[in-house]
């Protein structure tokens, strides 16, 4: 018969080993599909591994509905998100807490705390804001500056193909929200629906005018707008909401490796508009592989070795 002492130490020895082996799981790092999802993701990869913990690379999972359905049932422990999703996330697009930095970053870290022990970190000073862009030579020749110019235009018939994901075009906060405000509404025939999120593939649609197409859904911050020769339609009614990157982590993953907070902190203090938009261009207009782009901002910052 075992003594009760030999079972205690047993039960000690069980508990610590699944302890160990739960706090040495590794993070499972994910991003959207897109560009700047790709660059994001892997600085937080490469700067966690540098600080010895260990990830599994999940990036470029899928559009927003698939990598925040997998963080809320723990597929996934970690990814960058935008502040302005909350209002999409919480059906909650009519609060005008979204269209100011700090109050809608409170506002979605409180919520996704609340309701599914996710924590919001610091966020970069950046807005990915949804936009659409048109060709530079048909915004000049036309005059066409802003939404609020676009209406008007195509009320006269103006040749108009916009290259969209199916999120943009269905989502109420993005393209609808764009036509209630400046009173346009885009056929069928007006529309190229592209699979992903990936901006990158619907500029470069407009710039050699596939299938007819001469706008684009873009980011704030897209790198390859200019460089393709894209003008970004202001927003004079400011409809969208303020997009700043941030971490997303699963309370669970943060009690057990709670350095990621300080570790992510200072990496996205330093990403502002312009700095995205030029590493994004280095990925979606030089052809560079976000890796090394992620690898070579990280040690020019010194954030890594």
């Amino acid at each position: 018969m075992f003594s009760r002492r030999w079972l205690i130490r047993c039960v000690a020895l069980f508990l610590f080993a699944s302890t160990t082996a739960f706090a040495q799981a590794p993070v499972r790092v994910a991003s959207k599909i897109d560009t700047e999802g790709a660059l994001l993701g892997n600085m937080m990869i490469q700067v966690l591994e540098a600080n010895g913990i260990k990830t599994e690379n999940k990036l470029q999972l899928g559009a927003t509905n698939i990598v925040r359905g997998a963080i809320t049932t723990g597929e996934i422990d970690l990814y960058p998100e935008y502040t302005g999703n909350g209002a999409f996330f919480f059906s909650d697009e009519k609060n005008p807490a979204w269209k100011n930095a700090t109050a809608g970053y409170e506002l979605v870290k409180k919520l996704d705390a609340e309701k599914n022990q996710i924590v919001w970190l610091e966020p970069a000073p950046a807005n990915n804001t949804w936009a659409i862009a048109l060709r530079k030579d048909v915004a000049s020749k036309h005059k066409v500056h802003s939404l609020a110019d676009l209406g008007p235009w195509l009320a006269k018939g103006g040749h108009f193909k916009l290259a969209a994901s199916a999120e943009f075009i269905e989502r109420t906060d993005a393209l609808p929200a764009f036509q209630a405000a400046y009173g346009f509404k885009l056929k069928q025939d007006q529309l190229l629906t592209l699979a992903g999120g990936d901006t990158t593939v619907t500029i470069k649609a407009a710039a050699q005018k596939t299938s007819g197409v001469n706008a684009a859904m873009a980011y704030g911050t897209d790198g390859a707008l200019a460089a393709l020769g894209l003008v970004v339609l202001s927003d004079p009614k400011g409809i969208q909401p303020i997009y700043a990157p941030a971490p997303l982590i699963r309370a669970e993953t943060l009690t057990r490796y709670p350095q990621i907070e300080a570790l992510l902190a200072p990496v996205f203090k330093t990403l502002d508009g312009t700095t995205l938009q030029t590493l994004n261009a280095k990925i979606a207009v030089e052809g560079q592989d976000a890796k090394k782009v992620a690898s070579d901002y990280l040690r020019s910052k010194r954030f890594i070795k």
